[in-house]
């Protein structure tokens, strides 16, 4: 399909259960590669973005089967080729990935440059620095080519909390010469995926969680089944929904700690929910009214890597700031683009004024009209989809793709659970 039409205007209600985490699937497919053993993982979330690591993983050699839904069994006997196709890099950034198993299991990685949203400058070069740091060589000709004659362990600093970069690092270094320490890590519940997972497989791991990771290098890894863990960006994506609709909604296999920054950003809206086990309710009486910080001052929502409040968030609570009484600063700290999004809503009616790429201010409530959108990235495409559910009349979301490169099933899921909303070419 290529646009959605959503008629806003109605809370939605009822239980949705939570995807697998698609920043774990990622590496975890990545992962699979550094051993030549089966390896199945289950609550895989089917959407764009696994499909087109799925590719890379076949152009590369990997045998890849489906026994049941959302599992994988993968299996990379040999690797035909260590070069990943230009058709797909430009695709996604997670192509980048592959980049650290493959100097491992082959001393050799040709990355063209990776796609994926465009919010921002997005650097490479923590990549490179903790790639070369434990021995690689990098060269630049039209495409990153990635060579070395053997990985050992060192003690790196990596100059950002770069969740992709740590991941890379991690998975060079699992099976490299001696001893590695990576400081400043990110410490992501998709990097602790990704650590449980190689820990599984014979790797020796510890610290995960935190920004000091410990990783001495083994000889060889085994296969393993592991299980991706709940996607905490979609369950605040369904929070946010909730609220900003009035609705009263259950959402079931979430992990209580993963949500624990977004209560704490959501709580200054005035909005709470409850949790039992693995399961969360948003009740429909909320307060909805921002609650300032001591002195009256207005309160701040801002982004930092992990614990703090998740980048990816940043869209869906900006739209969900429209429809609370009171005045909020939205401050997106790490990309420089993302915010750039917040005219469209504007255009709908939202009171927000943009202080500059990174600074946002909201007033509310507003009362949103329908309006023809168009999907600039991942979470500010599904952020769209909140504001139109909120709005009166039908709007038009287009370029739904880059929605769907993150979120499952999103037209029938939002429809179980009240949004008239259904796709259409």
């Amino acid at each position: 399909m290529d646009q959605y039409l959503i008629e806003g205007g109605r809370p939605v209600g009822g239980t949705i259960r939570a995807s697998g985490n698609k920043n774990a699937a990622l590496p975890c497919i990545a992962a699979a590669l550094l051993t030549d053993e089966p390896v199945t993982l289950a609550n895989v979330p089917d959407i764009e973005d696994v499909q087109v690591m799925l590719s890379v993983y076949r152009a590369l050699g990997g045998n890849v089967e489906y026994p049941a839904p959302n599992t994988l069994r993968l299996q990379m006997s040999d690797i035909k080729t260590s070069e990943i196709p230009d058709t797909y890099a430009k695709k996604i950034r997670a192509s980048i990935l592959f980049a650290g198993p493959l100097l491992a299991r082959t001393g050799k990685a040709v990355l063209p440059p990776p796609g994926g949203d465009v919010i921002g400058r997005r650097r490479l070069d923590t990549h490179f620095l903790a790639l070369t740091e434990l021995g690689a060589e990098v060269t630049v000709s039209g495409a990153y080519i990635f060579t070395t004659r053997g990985m050992r362990g060192e003690d790196i600093f990596l100059d950002e909390a770069s969740v992709t970069a740590t991941e890379n690092a991690v998975m060079a270094a699992v099976t490299a010469r001696g001893e590695t320490i990576l400081t400043n890590a990110a410490g992501e519940p998709h990097v602790q995926d990704l650590c449980r997972m190689l820990n599984m497989m014979g790797a020796k791991i510890e610290g995960t969680g935190s920004n000091v990771l410990r990783i001495r290098g083994v000889k060889k890894l085994s296969g393993c089944a592991f299980e991706i863990g709940a996607d905490f960006m979609e369950v605040g994506s369904f929070i946010g929904l909730a609220a900003a609709t009035r609705g009263d909604l259950c959402i079931q296999g979430i992990a209580p700690r993963d949500i624990r920054p977004a209560k704490i950003a959501f709580g200054k809206l005035g909005i709470v929910w409850e949790h039992e086990g693995d399961t969360i309710h948003v009740p429909k009486d909320q307060a909805m009214r921002v609650n300032h910080d001591l002195g009256g001052m207005i309160p701040k929502i801002d982004d930092a890597p992990w614990p703090g409040f998740p980048p990816d968030l940043t869209s869906i609570i900006t739209v969900v700031a429209t429809q609370v009484a009171g005045t909020v600063l939205v401050h997106e700290k790490m990309f420089e683009s993302r915010m750039f999004f917040v005219d469209k809503l504007i255009g709908m009616g939202a009171h927000i004024v943009l202080c500059d790429p990174h600074r946002a201010v909201i007033s509310g409530p507003a009362r949103l009209a329908a309006a023809e959108l168009h999907s600039p990235d991942v979470r500010a495409g599904m952020a769209m989809v909140i504001a139109a559910m909120c709005a009166d009349g039908i709007s038009v979301i287009r370029n739904v793709y880059q929605i769907e490169r993150g979120y499952e099933k999103v037209t029938a899921r939002l429809a179980a659970i009240g949004g008239r909303i259904r796709g259409a070419e």
